[in-house]
């Protein structure tokens, strides 16, 4: 049922997105689609973790409601790039940097 429910939220980018951009490399990723705001967030220090792992620096973490077109956006030239891979977001929670 919890599942159904998500879905149905993210067909209308209701659900709740992580969204981590990181200054190196220059990226921002999405990871969902959550039903709260609680449960992204109780997610968020794991793919954190991680990233750091993998050497990313400057993470910053938003909690929106949306519906991202892609996953994982790469800015590998460097240059300054739109990055408007979302629709336009309903509601931006929470912003944290670390």
């Amino acid at each position: 049922m919890k599942e159904l429910l998500i879905r149905i939220l993210d067909l209308f980018g209701l659900a709740c997105w992580l969204e981590i951009s990181t200054e190196i490399p220059r990226c921002i990723y999405y990871f969902g689609p959550f039903l709260t705001l609680k449960e992204a967030k109780s997610t968020q220090d794991g793919y954190i973790e991680d990233l750091t792992e993998e050497g990313a620096k400057n993470i910053v973490v938003t909690v929106k409601r949306c519906k991202p077109k892609e996953l994982t956006i790469f800015d590998d030239l460097g240059e300054s790039k739109n990055f408007s891979a979302i629709l336009p977001s309903k509601n931006e929670i929470q912003t944290a940097s670390f």
